[in-house]
């Protein structure tokens, strides 16, 4: 039986977990962006509290490895590691558009075999991170960075109904619903509960991540926004 610890922070929705033997024992999340800094450590310390543990009862970490937001990846991931370290305890890392994946399979009765399941992750403008799965969770498609036009997915929408979801797909709805086989499943945000089941697997198999090098998959180097200065022309 492992105590093991979720940390989602890829997104807006800033998530924190602890499961015991695959069971949900505690959860905090928010989905107010831009708070991940204050809450991650908040959450990690009243889900302990309330379930009556302290971070020595841990017996691993588990983390969202992206893609996605550059600034939540990195206070996930720094949170996880710090855990990991300082604790000596396995670090797990997760694929985020995978567990995106795995909460709609949980919480949906799809029941076409031959169906693929998209998640998208806002990558701004008409861009979105996304990759392709089956109804067994594997993966058909790499992750990429893709840029959403009336041409795109055309090789996987004309064999089989695709479900786009998450919170790049809304924005891709109006061209991609064109074609029949297009599908939206509206109002699925991260959580840190997806995760459990495909850190308990990690775990078992002990597929861990060395804590002092281990960085999130931006997938995208960062860009920072040039500062505007007033009065300069």
């Amino acid at each position: 039986m492992a105590l093991i610890l979720m940390i989602e922070t890829a997104t807006e929705v800033c998530s924190v977990a602890l499961a015991l033997d695959r069971q949900l024992i505690s959860l905090r999340e928010t989905s107010k962006g831009n708070s991940h800094s204050a809450n991650v450590a908040v959450f990690i310390d009243e889900i302990l509290k309330e379930s009556n543990k302290t971070p020595k009862d841990l017996d691993a970490v588990a983390v969202s490895k992206g893609p996605g937001s550059y600034t939540g990846l990195r206070i996930g991931v720094s949170s996880a590691k710090g855990f990991s370290y300082g604790l000596t305890i396995p670090l797990i890392s997760i694929e985020t558009l995978k567990a995106m994946t795995y909460g709609v399979l949980m919480i949906n009765n799809i029941t076409d075999e031959n169906a693929l399941f998209c998640p998208m992750i806002d990558a701004r403008r008409m861009e979105v991170y996304s990759a392709f799965y089956n109804s067994n969770l594997l993966q058909i498609r790499e992750v990429k960075a893709d840029i959403v036009d009336e041409t795109i997915y055309l090789e996987y929408l004309e064999k089989h109904a695709v479900y786009f979801f998450g919170n790049g797909s809304e924005k891709c709805k109006d061209i991609l619903l064109k074609h029949p086989n297009a599908h939206f499943i509206e109002n699925i945000q991260l959580s840190s509960t997806y995760m459990i089941e495909l850190a308990e697997e990690k775990y078992k198999l002990q597929e861990f991540e060395n804590a002092a090098y281990f960085e999130p998959f931006y997938l995208k180097d960062f860009i920072a926004a040039k500062p505007v200065v007033k009065g300069l022309y």
